[in-house]
């Protein structure tokens, strides 16, 4: 099915594939994702119509949200090691169809507890998706190319968000004269569990293409001869203050994208728009916006590497982030419904640029033996404290402080709670960024002239 092999002899001389070969796979890993980022966008277009059946707070719906991410951020960790070692395609294959069975069981789910089960079964599936899809990607596209495959990678998110808001916007509108449908097997169903079923449906084809499908040469990822499991954690903790001044962008990137999570609530709530309204208006909008972003920001970022300016993937994330925080803050105390979405669109743009850069300046300092495990470490961070977080903490301060009735003032805080000290941090983060790139060059400089 491909013409790339994982199964040659390590002696052998061992070229990228070709692009014919790498595109494919790129594309049908951006698939994946979309489908992964469908289910879980669309579970905050559904959240007053999971409210009225299961009498959830704000709150608990958070931590319905955070119920995936938790264990997502958790079993990322040791499946990480497995992408290092293990069939790339063959894991992602499992994968796909893990989340695409508990995604179609939040459908069929009868309690809050049940829908809790099935959320933290999606996190599994879901979590070795990203660290065997960057790992293969590096090992398809070298370094001066591999901007933009990432961009097209990472546009996965904002096309899944989008197509999550048409297809929710438009069950909900046909659910407004039908109501309730009755399904085989499942009896009678609400709206919001049909669409869970029909989002679940089509990671059942990708998971075939996965598991026949050869997975690319590893040119840049190969363990070394006694790694262990530990190397990336190593690698990591020797780097800390990079590591950690790094991952704080992206998981404040993470925070205000979960943070939509309650979007479609706040303009039904504050300015009367019903769900659906905002769910079709929202998919075009994305549409319209951040593709252009993804490959503008993939296409400037391979530009500027091929020039010598390393860092430039992390500048653009940089500039992404301070697009990001103001426009997410302010969005939600405009007097009117347009200018609160128009700003949205803004933060729109400044999470595209955060999101198709971040893994691309990741991997120029990571060493391809603990790929894999590293992009998980990752993951974990700005999963585990970015997207976990935010949604619990946007219910809680609503709850806590604004008997349920400020979801807008609890939307306009969150951003500056969790965007202050990546933006403070900005300048020490680039400087020690600048710092490892450096090192890494030097490195590859000694091994070419031995």
């Amino acid at each position: 099915m491909s013409e790339a092999s994982s199964t040659e002899p390590q002696n052998a001389p061992l070229e990228y594939p070709s692009n014919k070969y790498a595109w494919t796979l790129l594309i049908f890993l951006t698939l994946a994702y979309i489908s992964s980022f469908i289910d879980r966008y669309v579970l905050g277009l559904l959240i007053d119509p999971i409210k009225a059946d299961t009498g959830a707070s704000d709150f608990q719906m958070g931590l319905l949200s955070s119920a995936f991410t938790w264990v997502y951020a958790l079993f990322a960790l040791p499946l990480g090691f497995l992408v290092d070692r293990k069939s790339r395609t063959k894991l992602v294959a499992i994968g796909v169809f893990l989340w695409s069975a508990a995604t179609i069981w939040t459908g069929a789910a009868k309690s809050f507890t049940q829908l809790f089960m099935a959320r933290m079964s999606v996190g599994v599936g879901e979590a070795v998706l990203s660290p065997a899809a960057f790992s293969m990607i590096g090992d398809s596209f070298p370094r001066e190319r591999r901007g933009l495959p990432i961009a097209v990678y990472s546009m996965a998110l904002v096309i899944g968000a989008a197509i999550a808001n048409l297809l929710s916007g438009g069950i909900l509108k046909w659910a407004e004269t039908v109501g309730e449908v009755t399904l085989p097997l499942l009896g009678q169903i609400a709206t919001w569990q049909l669409v869970f079923i029909v989002v679940g449906l089509p990671g059942f084809l990708l998971t075939i293409y996965f598991l026949f499908t050869k997975e690319p040469p590893r040119i840049e990822s190969s363990p070394r001869d006694g790694a262990k499991f530990y190397d990336a954690i190593v690698w990591a903790a020797t780097r800390f203050p990079t590591f950690i001044c790094f991952v704080s962008i992206f998981m404040c990137m993470v925070a205000v994208a979960y943070g939509q999570f309650f979007n479609a609530p706040m303009f039904t709530r504050t300015w009367g728009w019903k769900a659906s309204n905002y769910a079709l208006i929202n998919g075009l909008s994305i549409l319209a916006i951040s593709p252009l972003t993804y490959i503008i920001a993939g296409k400037l970022s391979d530009k500027r590497v091929a020039a010598g300016d390393g860092a430039a993937p992390l500048k653009l994330a940089i500039f992404g982030l301070l697009i990001m925080i103001p426009s997410a803050s302010i969005a939600p105390l405009m007097p009117a419904a347009w200018m609160a979405f128009g700003m949205l669109c803004i933060t729109t743009v400044g999470i595209g640029l955060v999101s198709a850069t971040g893994v691309n300046a990741l991997l120029a300092i990571v060493p391809g033996d603990v790929r894999g495990f590293v992009v998980a470490l990752y993951y974990f961070f700005i999963s585990f404290i970015g997207g976990a977080l935010s949604p619990p903490f946007i219910g809680w301060l609503n709850d806590a402080y604004f008997d349920g009735e400020g979801l807008r003032y609890a939307m306009a805080i969150f951003p500056i709670v969790f965007g202050l000290i990546p933006i403070l941090l900005a300048p020490l983060t680039l400087k020690l960024y600048k710092k490892e790139l450096a090192k890494v060059m030097s490195l590859k400089m000694s091994e070419t002239f031995k």
